[in-house]
């Protein structure tokens, strides 16, 4: 029984490894955590304000869930001072995916997803961006699709999202969009070791990835470009280092270019129904 759960535990780190190009730093693919598994993530976001010119901070603690191969959950908290003159509680956020195809092959594989989210958060509506990760309450529902080709993943996202404020009902809410389409095209490959022998070798992974958001209202809009670098340990654990910088645009943001820290540790088998 033991030797069984090492080999299934180390099948599991494989599979883990040769998808490790499609573990996006600021958008999700298609593929979920492993099933019976739990994901601990703490993301640090420093904002170049551009009112104050000073750096605010948010961090954003998560718990991801791999409840079945095609299903999971995540339940994240935000805490910032982006809205006020020190760091506070802010906002609740859940996240569920279900990947419904899947085509997978030697190094290769394509698959897709749907997914639907919503947040709570204390913040008033202030900047024209739309964000439920901490600035709107809200609700956003999309699709997914990744394909991987050996050490090379690329991957799409299109959503539709609506924010809830009281000052929608206001003049000033419709200086607003209430609705927005957002849209993510991301890659990621996978740079080291160039030969996979040992679960413990430390993989380097670069990312680069065009996040936009188009207001359905009044047509306010953003893209952004997001460079980031991966390192991932022992297959389980990954420290993220990002940047976003504007690309283009005309919305009100409290900042233009963001940069972000986050690390990450996955338990495999972490629950489940134990077999005697």
């Amino acid at each position: 029984m033991k030797r069984k759960i090492w080999i299934t535990g180390w099948m599991l780190c494989l599979a883990t490894i040769t998808r490790s190009q499609e573990l996006y730093i600021f958008s999700d693919p298609a593929s979920n955590v492993p099933a019976k598994s739990l994901s601990a993530k703490l993301t640090m976001r420093l904002a170049d304000n551009q009112l104050t010119g000073k750096l605010n901070q948010r961090y954003m603690p998560e718990l991801m869930a791999g409840i079945s191969k095609s299903l999971m959950f995540r339940a994240s908290t935000s805490f910032s001072d982006f809205y006020s003159d020190r760091l506070r509680w802010e906002s609740v956020k859940g996240y569920l995916k279900w990947r419904f195809y899947s085509q997978d092959g030697i190094h290769r594989h394509f698959r897709m997803a749907a997914f639907v989210d919503g947040a709570y958060s204390r913040n008033d509506l202030v900047f024209d961006e739309m964000n439920l990760d901490g600035d709107n309450s809200g609700i956003q529902a999309g699709i997914i699709g990744t394909q991987l080709v050996n050490k090379l993943a690329v991957s799409g996202t299109a959503s539709l999202m609506r924010v809830f404020d009281e000052k929608f009902g206001t003049v000033h809410g419709a200086m607003h969009d209430q609705n927005a389409f957002n849209y993510s095209l991301s890659a990621g490959y996978l740079l080291f070791p160039r030969n996979y022998s040992d679960y413990e070798q430390v993989n380097l992974n670069l990312y680069v990835e065009l996040l936009g958001m188009k207001g359905l209202e009044r047509g306010m809009y953003y893209m952004d470009v997001a460079p980031a670098l991966q390192l991932i340990f022992n297959s389980s654990s990954k420290l993220n280092l990002g940047a976003r910088f504007e690309a283009g645009g005309n919305m009100d943001r409290i900042a233009r270019n963001n940069y972000f820290l986050s690390f990450e540790s996955t338990f495999l088998n972490a629950f489940g129904k134990k077999r005697k």
